[in-house]
């Protein structure tokens, strides 16, 4: 076979190669678009769906958080104070204490009879402000929801009977078992009136939870460290481990107050110290 014979079958087949590969080479280049564009469009769906989910969040978060509704007859600052006794006492039992707190339900269990007798003699008044440090320290929704539960109680005019039963079934501090609402729904049985298809209905929807993280926001911000904090006509009177307080000495303030004078310092004694719940 002649050179010039060869050299016509070589640059055929060199043609015919060189073809070939720009035929792989435009279908690599289509095969790349179709890939490219199925990636666009994924990610432009998924990123939908991203911002759908977003805005869906934001929404439930709006919806979960709800207005904020005071209970009735709250007072002071916001709102944020359940007051009990008489308006017109001159003495003002200020307290800020959360329903998982064990230092609170010690106040509570140990000067209950004193501060009921003198609120009935109307020589005193107390201002509730209740907060959720328990939920914050330890986390749950044992402060929160218990809270509500409570004004709701406020609400149907049942709020200190149902704020002694917090305290008298207290669980303990690490237990949420106040973060069960069946468990809140079942200590209202203790409060004759309480149990009603709005109170359950305030309980469920957690109506008040917004006032209540209010609540602790407003103690947050505060000077306050502990819970319970007790103050009379705004003077701290509890918690003080070298002086400590006694239902005598709350009794003979209360009645310093009602001759116009200003709470004294609680005198010395034997009475066992008390271990308060700091804020985190």
């Amino acid at each position: 076979m002649s050179q010039k014979n060869n050299d016509g079958k070589r640059s055929a087949r060199e043609r015919l190669q060189e073809q070939r590969r720009k035929e792989e080479a435009r279908a690599k280049r289509k095969r790349s678009l179709i890939a490219g564009a199925v990636v666009l469009a994924v990610l432009g769906v998924g990123a939908g769906v991203a911002a759908l989910v977003a805005t869906s969040g934001k929404k439930d978060e709006q919806k979960a958080a709800g207005p904020l509704i005071a209970p009735q007859g709250a007072t002071g600052k916001d709102d944020l104070a359940i007051p009990v006794g008489n308006p017109a006492a001159k003495a003002t039992l200020t307290v800020y204490e959360d329903f998982r707190c064990p230092a609170c339900a010690q106040f509570e269990n140990g000067y209950r009879d004193t501060v009921h007798a003198l609120q009935d003699k109307g020589q005193l008044k107390a201002e509730y402000h209740i907060v959720t440090l328990i939920d914050k320290n330890l986390h749950g929704t044992g402060s929160l929801n218990a809270a509500n539960a409570a004004a709701c109680a406020q609400d149907a005019g049942k709020f200190l009977a149902y704020h002694d039963e917090l305290y008298k079934n207290q669980p303990p501090e690490t237990d949420d078992a106040y973060g069960k609402k069946p468990r809140l729904l079942e200590l209202a049985g203790k409060v004759g009136g309480l149990e009603s298809p709005s109170f359950e209905k305030c309980v469920d929807e957690g109506t008040h939870n917004t006032w209540v993280k209010k609540s602790q926001e407003s103690f947050s911000s505060s000077s306050y460290r502990a819970t319970p904090t007790v103050l009379l006509n705004g003077k701290s009177i509890y918690g003080d481990m070298s002086n400590p307080l006694t239902p005598e000495k709350l009794r003979q303030m209360v009645a310093a107050a009602q001759k116009g004078g200003k709470p004294n310092a609680a005198r010395k004694s034997a009475s066992p110290s008390r271990s308060l719940s700091p804020a985190g």
